[in-house]
C-alpha cells in the first residue's frame, strides 16, 4: 500500500494536509459514539440517528456527510447506512472489528499528538500514563487489550501464511497479550502447541479469551517481566510490535534473549513497522513518533538495526518480508 498524500506544492494541499486531523477525529468520533453499531440494525434518517446515540442535533448532518465523504458511510435519500468497510471493521459484535485501535488513538494519541512540540522540546513521553498505570487499571488495560486485538486481528492471517509452521511443534508469543494471535495460528495449525508470555496482569484475560477460542489447554500463560524473568523455550519464538517500545540497547537485550529461546532448528520471528534506511513512509514514521508521545524511549527502527542484534546473538540466518500492509517480518533460524 502506498501513502496518498495532498500536493503539497500548493497553497491548498499545504492547507489540506495542515487539516487532516480533521478527517481522523470525525473517524475517531464515529467510533467513539457507537455510530457504526446503529447503523449495522438498518439504514437511518438524521433524525432516528440522533435519538439513538441522544445527540443533540446541531452539526449533525455536516457530520454524516462528512462521514459519507470520506467514505465510511453511504447516503441514500434520507436514510444513512454504513459503507461496506466500516460495517465489516467498525461494528463492535463483529469478529473483524478493528475498533480498538481506533479508541486508544482517540483517549491516548491524539491528545498526546497536540503535544508534539513538547515532546521534541524535551524528548519526553506526552500520553500521561506509563504502561505501569495501564496494567494497574482494569478500564485502561482493557482498552489496551483491545487495541492490541485489532492489530493482531488484522495480522494474524498474514503472519499465518507467512511461515512454515508444519515443521515446528510450540510456539511463544512474548507479550501475547491475551493470546489473540497464537491462538489463531494454533487453530490454523491444530497439531502446534503455544505459549504466551506477558505482565501476570493479562492472565485473566488470556484465560477468558483462550476459552471463547476453544483453545483451552492447547495455549499455556507464562506470567513475568520480559526484562528479568526467564522465557518459555520453543521452536517458533515470536517478537511482535515488541522492539519499538524500547531503545537500541534494551531492544538488542530482548532480541537476544528471545533468540536464546528458540529450540536448536527453530526460528525467531520479528514484526514492527520497521523504517526503511532513507525513511520515506509515513505511515511507519507516524507510528515511530507515536512511541515518542507513549514510551520513554521507544522507536520503529530499521531492518539493519535488527540485523545487527539478531547477529550479535549468533544468527547467521536472517532474511525479511513484507507483512500485511506496513509492517516486515524478519525470521531468524537457528542451527
Amino acid at each position: 500500500m502506498t501513502d496518498t498524500l495532498p500536493d503539497v506544492g500548493e497553497p491548498a494541499g499545504i492547507l489540506r494536509l495542515g487539516n487532516a486531523f480533521c478527517d481522523a477525529k470525525a473517524l475517531l468520533t464515529a467510533v467513539e459514539l457507537n455510530l457504526f453499531d446503529v447503523l449495522h440494525d438498518g439504514p437511518a434518517t438524521i433524525e432516528q440517528i440522533r435519538q439513538r446515540l441522544g445527540l443533540h442535533g446541531r452539526g449533525l448532518a455536516d457530520f454524516l456527510h462528512l462521514l459519507t465523504a470520506l467514505g465510511l458511510v453511504e447516503r441514500d435519500g434520507p436514510h444513512f447506512r454504513n459503507a461496506a468497510g466500516a460495517d465489516r471493521y467498525l461494528v463492535t459484535s463483529r469478529q473483524t472489528y478493528i475498533g480498538g485501535f481506533l479508541h486508544r488513538s482517540n483517549r491516548n494519541l491524539y491528545p498526546a499528538w497536540g503535544r508534539l512540540t513538547e515532546a521534541l522540546r524535551t524528548g519526553q513521553p506526552q500520553s500521561g500514563s506509563d504502561f505501569s498505570q495501564v496494567a494497574g487499571s482494569p478500564a485502561l488495560l482493557g482498552q489496551f487489550i483491545r487495541m492490541m486485538d485489532a492489530l493482531t486481528q488484522v495480522l494474524a492471517p498474514e503472519l499465518t501464511d507467512a511461515f512454515g509452521w508444519a515443521a515446528h511443534q510450540s510456539i511463544v508469543d512474548i507479550g501475547g497479550c491475551r493470546g489473540n494471535l497464537a491462538g489463531h495460528v494454533l487453530k490454523a495449525h491444530p497439531d502446534l502447541t503455544g505459549h504466551v508470555f506477558d505482565l501476570p496482569q493479562m492472565e485473566p484475560f488470556f484465560d477468558e479469551h483462550v476459552a471463547s477460542m476453544g483453545l483451552t489447554g492447547r495455549i499455556r500463560f507464562h506470567g513475568g517481566n520480559f526484562f528479568t524473568d526467564p522465557i518459555p523455550a520453543g521452536d517458533v519464538v515470536i517478537l511482535g510490535h515488541v522492539l519499538h517500545d524500547w531503545d537500541e540497547q534494551q531492544r538488542a537485550y530482548l532480541t537476544k534473549k528471545a533468540y536464546d529461546a528458540v529450540s536448536p532448528g527453530g526460528a525467531l520471528l520479528v514484526y514492527d513497522r520497521m523504517l526503511d534506511d532513507d525513511p520515506r513512509h509515513v505511515e511507519n514514521l507516524v507510528i515511530s513518533l507515536d512511541m515518542l508521545l507513549v514510551t520513554d524511549g521507544g522507536s520503529e527502527y530499521t531492518v539493519t538495526e535488527l540485523r545487527g542484534h539478531v547477529a550479535a546473538a549468533g544468527c547467521d540466518s536472517i532474511t525479511e518480508q513484507p507483512l500485511g500492509d506496513y509492517d516486515t517480518l524478519v525470521i531468524c533460524r537457528k542451527p
